[in-house]
């Protein structure tokens, strides 16, 4: 069992303010001014989704409109979401499993605003949750963990904007993508990190009731939406068509599942012993794919876990156990507890990390239905039942 590693500020706030103002600080980091667009995997749920679809300048700061696939009329779904604020509630558990060394990191943040402080104006409620599971050694994650807060929201130009627009929206796309990029070249230039020592990365940030998620590996979002598990990240293995396509394409290969016969993934921050020099395109990179989703009430937690998680459970599974757990206990660290315990149950072979982010305060928990008394039948033997039958014979003759 190893200690987790994590900033928490818990603090509830039932109204929306999306105009913030970031003012970020210089770095010595070289920057990265030419940012390539990378195409996020198509989706019916999740279509790129544009914020005049759910802000209005017009209107109220907190009106909300939202295209939900299931069969309910516009006006009972728009008079729904104005009701609605996530209120966000976390909770995280880690393990180092049957390896002989941890190599997992992770961050949850749950007021952002609040540990950013005065130099960020963020809308609220907002949060960043983010793991990392190194390979080849610790160094590379334990690296990005101790800088991830330089990397997104210092030397990334996290945006400053007043309001919240389709401008808006591709800065902060942008400004991620910039991090994991930025992350990526300072493990190449710190000469503490092993070159053949690299981690997966995946965050999760939430802006009022936007969700975005990026991913570089094989880590996994998975939203919950009235019980159902929807997947908000792709693992990038090298099998998979597209990530094998885009590998051979640049003088990679695939051997036994593996990326050049080592790397089980085709996307990571570091690894510098396999890609080519700064500059060049690489069979291995560290682009992350973005999925983005406007909560609703429907919405009720997320789970954020590393491939140890994965690889013996399915989404729906998890999914199910937390959301028993919660109407339960209403505990998300207790959840995140018995999601690794289930996969230790399942005989995973990896470390594991888990966050739960649940979206509903405390006293929102559906109450449970009131349980049936149960009815406990016996057997009488026969001198029983004759005695029995002489005496109700009896009584009924007084």
């Amino acid at each position: 069992m190893v200690a987790e590693t994590e900033i928490v500020c818990h603090h509830s706030v039932p109204g929306l303010d999306v105009q913030y103002r970031c003012i970020a600080k210089g770095s010595n980091i070289q920057k990265i001014e030419d940012i390539v667009d990378a195409s996020s995997p198509s989706s019916p749920v999740f279509r790129q989704i544009r914020p005049s679809e759910f802000v209005s300048t017009e209107k109220s700061r907190s009106e909300v409109v939202v295209r939900s696939p299931d069969s309910i009329s516009d006006a009972a779904l728009e008079s729904t979401v104005l009701q609605f604020a996530p209120s966000i509630r976390s909770g995280s558990f880690a393990d180092i499993g049957p390896r002989r060394f941890m190599e997992d990191e992770h961050i949850r943040i749950d007021d952002l605003s609040a540990h950013l402080g005065s130099l960020f104006r963020c809308p609220v409620p907002s949060a960043f949750y983010g793991v990392f599971d190194g390979h080849g050694g610790p160094d590379a994650a334990a690296y990005i963990r101790k800088n991830v807060m330089r990397f997104f929201f210092e030397d990334a130009d996290f945006p400053q904007i007043s309001e919240v627009d389709d401008v808006f929206l591709e800065e902060v796309e942008n400004s991620l993508r910039k991090a994991f990029l930025l992350a990526d070249l300072a493990l190449a230039d710190d000469c503490s990190v092993n070159s053949s020592s690299g981690t997966t990365a995946l965050t999760a940030l939430i802006l009022g009731r936007l969700l975005l998620v990026a991913n570089a590996g094989d880590c996994r979002a998975v939203l919950c939406r009235k019980g159902e598990a929807i997947e908000m990240s792709q693992d990038h293995r090298p099998i998979y068509p597209l990530e094998r396509r885009r590998v051979e394409e640049l003088g990679g290969y695939i051997e036994d599942g593996y990326l050049n016969g080592v790397l089980s993934v085709s996307r990571a921050l570091g690894d510098w012993d396999m890609k080519f020099p700064r500059g060049s395109a690489s069979p291995l990179i560290a682009e992350p794919e973005f999925r983005q989703v406007i909560l609703t009430e429907d919405d009720e937690f997320l789970i954020i876990g590393c491939d140890g998680i994965w690889d013996v459970m399915s989404s729906q599974h998890a999914v199910s156990l937390v959301r028993r757990g919660l109407r339960r206990h209403d505990n998300p660290e207790q959840c995140a507890r018995d999601l690794i315990m289930e996969a230790l149950r399942l005989s995973t072979f990896d470390n594991l990390t888990v966050i739960v982010i649940s979206f509903s305060s405390p006293d929102h928990r559906e109450s449970s239905p009131p349980r049936q008394r149960k009815l406990r039948c016996c057997s009488l033997s026969a001198e029983a039942l004759c005695s029995l039958k002489s005496f109700l014979d009896g009584s009924g003759n007084r």
